[in-house]
């Protein structure tokens, strides 16, 4: 065993000498560089991973993810009105790489329904959205003068 571990010891060191030579390596990067190698070569004699990733089973079933007061997280089945930053903050995941994930559709919401309604009329009610005005309106001060 320790013959093994010396010859892989040697045979890293070899393989980073001859990059190395060739290369431009920061001196920050070389052991780095070296646990790579010696990771990479270690793993040749491991069995192969699987290579087809099995689709994660959800918390809930994938329609029933979708109610119009809240969005039901498939990964660990909690409900949020909006899914984006619970998603980021625990998972690491943008809304795409989720919709990958789970195989859903482009337009899978990230937000309930009644709350993108509610924000919606909000919006309107305050104007949003619509074209300004070209001249100002003048004010009744103004207007007195």
């Amino acid at each position: 065993m320790a013959e093994t571990s010396d010859n892989l010891i040697e045979l890293v060191a070899d393989i980073v000498s001859a990059y190395v030579s060739n290369n431009s390596v920061p001196m920050v990067d070389l052991p780095g560089l070296i646990a790579t190698t010696h990771a990479a070569i270690s793993g040749l004699g491991a069995p192969p991973a699987p290579v087809g990733e099995e689709r994660p089973t959800p918390a809930v079933a994938v329609k029933k993810s979708i109610t119009p007061d809240f969005l039901i997280c498939l990964e660990d089945g909690k409900k949020f009105k909006s899914l984006k930053r619970h998603l980021r903050s625990a998972y690491n995941l943008s809304p795409e790489e989720y919709r990958a994930r789970w195989g859903l559709p482009a337009d899978y919401p990230m937000v309930a329904p009644s709350y993108a309604e509610a924000r919606s009329s909000l919006a309107k009610r305050m104007g949003l959205g619509q074209q300004r005005r070209k001249t100002p309106v003048r004010s009744k001060a103004a207007k007195a003068n």
